[in-house]
């Protein structure tokens, strides 16, 4: 057994304040986080069970199962760890009761008791979707807050659903059976499904039974299936029926006693077959007894008439508050079913025919109707920035992972087109892809007053996606919604969620700003998913993936011929393929501008096509003025860019001389991606051109240190170490890339400079020699190799690579004035004659 631990033992950074209880998998203790100045719960794991591989894995198991699921309903997962053997789980400390202390302090009314299932079943809901089973529903995993917010705790013995053919023996055991060895069962015994106590395959509908017991529990203060023994528990869980809710509690609505009675079906075909369905079915209830009760407060006939006609707006504006859309049949039914049941209250009262008309009128609304999941944190104070993380993908096929980042990143482009909501590009948020951090802290580094999380679940044609939006400041949540569409409904459900969120932020928009944000580049919805593919192949950064995302592009285009953002996505991929470099400038750059120029024809507020021809005309035209004019336009349509601003110092001013301008544009870039690794790497850069080689190498140093195997760091950080005369540092770096990489041009490249420059004159030659083999297979950069025989002292043999790379349009031709590399040629008329040529200032 651990020893307890006493207040003010540290524990990592955590630091113990109390115990707060103990339980089958752990020991649970309020700790004060150290690091983020915030109060957690930490659970540890017995010592004595260390030794247990299959609690260990538990235990794991709990909080890779909790911290998958991102719900206002269920509790958030910190961090997972382990320190001298101590597995530990941090989760966020819930202030409030468990379901179970709250029973046995005050007997709890039947409105409240349909809440707390109601946010249960919302939370399982989630779950179930996700593909995971909590298996232990009861009392002690339910917490209730003061203001009403319910979480659902301890997943552990939570499991991934299986996905697997059918067996044909609905009792099978499956290949991951519930028991840890054979005939034991896991979970409370009082509170099992049928299927569980048998000890066989469970799935979602466990935890709807389990559920069923707590309502049941909450309603009459007992539970349904009760005996002197476990073994007399089960025998009732599996042969007895409970005593009927109306004779336990007399006075309970029959719809209750339908939906308790169907939840604890012992055949689970028979059972509620969704959490979904029987939040649905609670929602309902909920809603007739409010107006029943508010009919029961009325003092005469007028003023109940009123509070009907009240009650029933109410249900009607919550139908009819999001636009029409497809439905499916069984969400109208739902919606009528709830007129029809809320009209048989009121006809109970004798209604009016104006409050049965206002009924009436929320069953004609159900074409309107889907399934809301709205949270309000009650602030009525407006959002001014924003972050929406990449969707997690919880479909089982791997290639929709392209709609989970797609979708993400469509809804960033869209709301950054607003003057006045700051949102986190894509840069930033991607960097949480697959991370386990909890919106506050993705928040507070990046600077933002709400974060947007979600999941897709893609099932054929079909499409669920989950969204929650969040107050980091307050930690509360603004908004979720699920929306069950079909893929070809793809297209309108991204710009229906852009809206939605600008509402839920409580942004109040121009008639300019609307425009902007419903603005349609395409209706052919395939053509949209085509899109999402090409960039999601571009984003990858690889040669194949950047040719394969070319191509999706064009099959966009072929569906629609005027979709302008697919043009422009075809311009960035060909920018991209000289940087490398995978293509030739000669062969990429026409391309890209050609594609740049047909998506300014369509759409000339396009402001990421302004860029793209900007990057073309300076990097490969040396055509200043329209590069300038091209780069300014773009910051005119669309000022928080940071890619615009980093390429208009780096691509522009800083060639031209202006080094303390292109620093500016620079840090501003980084100012608005504060986190992005690409945008610190190239501040180095500047401060290199800018011969500020102090802050270059500390810029650099502060990058590697983030993320040692980010390429275009190493890259930095080699450069860097060679403008301090670092040499021996610039070898070891590259030479350790070069292990694992050994054609990457710009590592030898570094390599061979730093070799020249510290007399290993035999491994630079060799470096040069690498150089020519390589291009016999691909593109190489004449501008490099010119680098390394200027650090030799060879001009001539340099400058006949400058002369290539001039024919060849090299794209890092474009430093040639400002590169400290080259200094050694800079009192050559030849160098003065190449600035001519290309357009510079000298």
């Amino acid at each position: 057994m651990n020893k307890e631990l006493s207040a003010n033992t540290n524990l990592s950074h955590y630091r113990i304040i109390s115990k707060l209880g103990a339980g089958g998998m752990g020991e649970v203790y309020l700790a004060a986080d150290m690091r983020l100045g915030r109060q957690v719960a930490l659970k540890l794991l017995p010592a004595e069970f260390t030794k247990d591989e299959d609690r260990v894995r538990r235990f794991v198991q709990e909080a890779k199962a909790a911290s998958a699921l991102n719900h206002p309903n269920i509790i958030t997962i910190y961090e997972i760890g382990e320190i001298a053997g101590t597995h530990f789980i941090a989760t966020e400390f819930i202030h409030g009761l468990t379901l179970r202390q709250h029973m046995a302090k005050e007997k709890m009314r039947r409105h409240m008791a349909l809440e707390v299932a109601s946010q249960v079943a919302f939370a399982l809901t989630s779950a179930h979707e996700a593909g995971i089973v909590h298996r232990d529903i009861k009392p002690e995993n339910v917490m209730l807050r003061p203001d009403g917010v319910v979480k659902v705790l301890d997943f552990g013995l939570a499991k991934l659903i299986e996905r697997r053919p059918p067996t044909g023996d609905e009792d099978a055991p499956t290949a991951l059976p519930v028991q840890t060895d054979p005939g034991t069962v896991m979970g409370t015994v009082t509170y099992m499904s049928p299927e569980q106590a048998r000890g066989v395959e469970v799935d979602a509908r466990t935890d709807l039974f389990s559920l069923g017991v707590v309502l049941y529990e909450m309603l009459t203060r007992r539970v349904p299936f009760a005996g002197e023994t476990a073994s007399h528990i089960i025998v009732a869980i599996l042969e007895k029926e409970p005593v009927s809710l109306t004779r336990a509690v007399p006075g309970v609505p029959a719809e209750l006693e339908r939906i308790v009675t169907k939840a604890l079906v012992k055949d689970r075909e028979e059972r509620y077959q969704s959490a979904k369905d029987l939040l649905i079915d609670l929602k309902r209830l909920k809603a007739g007894q409010d107006l029943e009760a508010e009919l029961a407060r009325s003092a005469s006939p007028e003023t109940s008439d009123r509070a009907g006609l009240a009650t029933a707006g109410g249900e009607m504006a919550q139908a009819t508050a999001k636009p029409p859309t497809a439905q499916s049949g069984e969400a109208i039914t739902r919606t009528t079913s709830s007129a029809v049941y809320l009209i048989s209250e009121i006809s109970k009262h004798k209604r009016s025919v104006a409050v049965m008309l206002a009924v009436l009128l929320v069953a004609a609304s159900g074409a309107g109707y889907w399934f809301s999941n709205l949270r309000s944190s009650g602030s009525t104070e407006a959002i001014d920035s924003l972050a929406v993380l990449p969707f997690q993908n919880r479909s089982s096929d791997a290639d929709s992972e392209y709609l989970s980042d797609g979708l993400a990143e469509s809804l960033i482009y869209r709301l950054s087109q607003l003057p006045n909501l700051k949102v986190s590009p894509t840069s930033s948020v991607f960097r949480y892809k697959g991370k386990e951090t909890d919106p506050q802290t993705i928040g507070n580094e990046l600077g933002v007053h709400a974060v947007m999380s979600g999941r897709i679940v893609q099932r054929g044609e079909n499409l669920t996606i989950s969204v929650e939006l969040v107050d980091v400041r307050n930690n509360k949540t603004l908004w979720g919604e699920q929306y069950d569409r079909k893929l070809s409904e793809l297209l309108a459900t991204q710009r229906e969620m852009a809206t939605e969120i600008t509402q839920k932020l409580q942004l109040k928009l121009s008639g300019e700003d609307k425009k902007g944000l419903n603005k349609r580049y395409t209706d052919n919805n395939e053509a949209y998913q085509l899109y999402l593919k090409g960039r999601y192949h571009l984003a990858k950064k690889t040669k194949d993936d950047i040719l394969r995302g070319i191509e999706y592009f064009k099959q966009a285009i072929s569906l629609d011929p005027n979709y302008a953002l697919a043009y422009a996505g075809i311009a960035d991929s060909y920018n991209a393929t000289i940087v490398y470099p995978y293509l030739s400038p000669k062969e990429a750059i026409p391309q890209a501008k050609a594609a740049a120029i047909r998506a300014l024809e369509i759409d000339p507020t396009l402001a990421e096509a302004h860029t793209a021809l900007a990057n073309s005309l300076a990097a490969f035209d040396w055509n200043w003025v329209e590069a300038e004019r091209e780069f300014k336009r773009a910051l005119e349509l669309n000022p928080n860019d940071s890619g615009t601003h980093w390429r208009y110092g780096m691509y522009y001013l800083m060639p031209l001389g202006r080094s303390d301008e292109a620093i500016a544009e620079v840090k501003r870039a980084l100012e608005l991606e504060p986190l992005d690794l690409t945008m610190g790497s190239v501040l180095s850069w500047a401060y290199f051109a800018a011969r500020q080689y102090d802050r270059a190498l500390d810029q650099a140093q502060k990058i590697f240190d983030l993320e040692p195997n980010f390429p275009l760091g190493r890259w930095m950080l080699s450069q860097a170490y060679s403008s301090k005369g670092m040499y021996a540092e610039a070898i070891a770096l590259s030479e350790k890339s070069l292990q694992t990489d050994p054609t990457n041009q710009v590592f030898l490249r570094f390599a061979g400079y730093a070799y020249a420059k510290s007399g290993r004159r035999r491994e630079a030659e060799e470096v040069i020699k690498k150089f020519k083999e390589i291009a016999k297979t691909q593109y190489v950069m004449s501008y490099r190799v010119a680098n390394i025989y200027a650090a030799l002292g060879d001009k001539d043999k340099a400058f006949a690579e400058l002369e290539a790379a001039f024919a060849e349009r090299d794209w890092e031709l474009h430093r040639l004035k400002i590169d400290p590399f080259m200094d050694p040629l800079r009192d050559d008329p030849r160098y003065k004659d190449l600035i001519r040529r290309m357009g510079l200032p000298e």
